[in-house]
């Protein structure tokens, strides 16, 4: 029967309908007008729709021109990527992918009203990242129920504490009060884009290199637009790929549309948002005695930055170019080839803007996300096979099949502790970061308690 919801709420209505619904509910919850919220609610939902669009018009002019470079390469490798459908099927297709919704969702009540996070994911379509380490780790322990709860578990309240930890960034650089992004995909790159960083800022004359679009335009004028910068490189990727003048025209005239489109799109969504934030922070004023928490919403959220829609498109050809000499690389890169901005989402704002900092980071991400791939192939293959999810690999003349969006490194350390048969260390793990969590909201709370008192006096 859950699993039937969950299938219901994933396939038949999706995130476009279900986000809208749990908007307008989480509302009325938290005092809003019913009108006030129902409105929120659909233009939350207008606003994704808006977005995948764009993110539509951005797959179906960069996929082309991403697939005739790979075969002008002639790359030959064993396992395809199928994007995150392979993935996202034994995520939600086993009794532990179905449950391991409300599992969250309480998990992340009792944190909430605790204090250990300040965040309540609403963005219930992408527990799918938590699910597929929980299904994993599930299937690998030869199908032991508890196994994958306490890994869907630790991933959910670990991308909660990273969610908090980023939220001012991410907050102050796209403007967003009271929001979150606690996507089990971006999360997990902030501490490496973190500690990337921090190298940079150590390396001499490399830390004083900055290069972000605002300065671009200041330097070289209208050619530093971002509908410039999606004209040249549609050009250039036009070129690459062998299309004709027509082919590569269109192909320029579809990036300058995306990078123009995507901050309008992302604007009609904050649009929704605003009233349903201050919605939710007056509610945490009556009730939580004016503290602070966030609403955690999907990191499709921040491609409204032109510099992600640059680095994503940049890393097209780069992402090719990794799966032919990365050693240990089986993954030919195919249905998430043209949606690589998704794996970059947290790094603009967390590098200030530095594209510079961010093409090598981004590289370095993408260069782990297609070696983690390359592991999960088999386990994927397998998987989905026993979940009667038989996709049709002919295309590629690949005998394994995988995803990038699979490419996840804490869904990776579960499943080799899981490999391992190391059960009770999933266990520890669990209490690890729960006592974490417990000690961050103790120290929290302190520290508001504090600060309503200054203010009361």
């Amino acid at each position: 029967m859950l699993q039937d919801i969950v299938v219901f709420l994933r396939d038949t209505l999706g995130n476009t309908v279900t986000l809208p619904i749990i908007i307008t509910i989480l509302g009325i919850i938290i005092g809003m007008r019913v009108t006030s919220a129902l409105r929120s609610g659909v233009i939350v939902g207008i606003g994704f729709i808006s977005i995948n669009l764009v993110v539509g018009l951005l797959l179906d002019s960069l996929g082309p021109a991403a697939f005739s470079m790979t075969e002008r390469l002639g790359l030959n490798l064993t396992a395809i990527d199928l994007g995150f459908a392979p993935a996202a099927t034994i995520a939600l297709g086993t009794v532990v992918g179905a449950g391991i919704v409300p599992f969250v969702f309480v998990l992340n009540v009792i944190m909430l009203l605790t204090r250990m996070t300040k965040t309540l994911n609403i963005d219930i379509w992408n527990y799918w990242h938590y699910a597929l380490s929980g299904s994993m780790v599930y299937f690998i322990t030869g199908r032991n129920f508890w196994a994958g709860v306490l890994a869907a578990m630790i991933h959910a309240m670990f991308s909660l504490l990273i969610a908090d930890w980023a939220a001012p960034k991410i907050q102050k650089h796209f403007d967003l009060p009271g929001v979150s992004v606690p996507h089990g995909w971006a999360t997990t790159s902030i501490p490496i884009i973190v500690a990337l960083n921090w190298i940079f800022d150590k390396i001499p004359g490399v830390r004083k290199i900055d290069i972000n679009l605002e300065k671009l335009q200041k330097r070289i004028g209208m050619l530093g637009e971002p509908v410039s910068l999606g004209l040249i490189i549609g050009i250039l990727l036009g070129i690459f790929a062998g299309f004709d003048v027509g082919g590569i025209l269109k192909l320029s005239m579809s990036l300058a549309a995306a990078m123009f489109l995507f901050p309008r799109m992302v604007a009609i969504l904050i649009e929704g948002l605003s009233p349903l934030t201050k919605g939710a922070h007056n509610f945490f004023e009556r009730r939580l005695k004016g503290r602070e928490a966030y609403v955690g919403l999907d990191s499709a959220l921040l491609l409204g930055d032109p510099g992600t829609i640059l680095l994503g498109v940049l890393l097209v050809p780069i992402t090719i170019i990794l799966a032919l000499v990365l050693p240990g690389n089986t993954t030919l890169p195919f249905a998430d080839l043209a949606a690589t901005a998704f794996f970059v989402p947290m790094v603009v704002p967390l590098m200030r803007g530095n594209l510079f900092r961010g093409l090598i980071t981004g590289t370095g991400l993408i260069a782990m996300v297609l070696l983690i791939a390359s592991v999960f192939a088999p386990a994927i293959t397998t998987f989905a096979g026993d979940l009667g999810y038989v996709p049709d690999v002919a295309l590629s003349g690949s005998q394994q099949i995988t995803g990038m969006s699979a490419g996840n490194p804490v869904a990776l350390i579960l499943y080799k502790i899981g490999e391992f048969g190391a059960i009770p260390a999933l266990a520890v793990i669990f209490v690890i970061v729960f006592v974490l969590a417990a000690i961050i909201g103790y120290r929290r709370n302190k520290r508001e308690k504090k600060e309503l008192a200054s203010k009361a006096e």
